[in-house]
């Protein structure tokens, strides 16, 4: 099931049609309080949810999700400016559309996110390095035991960074993994998400986890804590 959160009703009935045409089910919100409440009562299976909403904005939307949840969500978004598309993805959107949007770009952006969470889903095991532990499956971190509260995309990096801990991985390659292909993200949006990754592991007692190669990109460090 799809919520589509967005205030202008006419815009609902062209996502809600678009979408249950290539076979999804659709609930609709008219402002972000009400997609908030109905994110966590039904628990769909990705959020379309408009910038621009009364009640609480969408990023404001996003930002209390991404507390409890790892819901994908496509941002819609009327501004020009990149920096809204920036904040969106640092706070945990998975991709975005400008509006005006064509419907068959935005059903084609939902089942690539779908794709791409599905792809992610197959059962893996605690993933450890030194005294961090990671486990995508329950979104749990832990350093020497104790939990670490990350972001999806934090997470995300970390994953890609642990699974081949000695490789180097460049900012690109960074990129597509979390993002896919399709998605532009700048390098500091990247580094914003390297650095609050950083700040976390670091406050927990894990300072070595992640280590920058001039030039190169980023890998995993020895992680041997405090």
């Amino acid at each position: 099931m799809i919520l589509v959160a967005d205030d202008d009703a006419q815009i609902r009935d062209v996502v809600r049609i678009a979408l249950t045409q290539a076979g999804f089910a659709v609930a609709e919100a008219g402002d972000g309080r009400a997609a908030l409440e109905m994110a966590q009562s039904l628990t769909p299976d990705l959020i379309v949810l408009d910038i621009g909403m009364p009640e609480m904005d969408g990023l404001a939307v996003c930002r209390e999700l991404r507390k409890a949840s790892d819901v994908p969500v496509l941002f819609l978004t009327a501004q020009a400016d990149e920096i809204d598309r920036i904040v969106g993805l640092e706070l945990g959107a998975d991709d975005y559309v400008s509006k005006p949007f064509s419907p068959r770009e935005l059903v084609a952006r939902v089942r690539a996110i779908l794709k791409r969470a599905q792809a992610a889903a197959p059962v893996q095991a605690v993933l450890r390095r030194g005294v961090l532990s990671v486990d995508p499956d329950r979104h749990m971190c832990h350093v020497n035991d104790r939990p670490v509260t990350l972001t999806a995309r934090e997470m995300d990096l970390l994953e890609r960074l642990i699974v081949r801990p000695d490789n180097v991985m460049s900012r690109p390659q960074l990129v597509d993994a979390i993002y896919g292909t399709n998605v532009h993200v700048s390098d500091r949006t990247m580094d914003s998400h390297l650095r609050n990754l950083r700040g976390k592991l670091s406050k927990a007692g894990c300072g070595d986890a992640i280590e920058t190669v001039h030039g190169v990109g980023i890998r995993m460090g020895a992680c041997r804590g405090a």
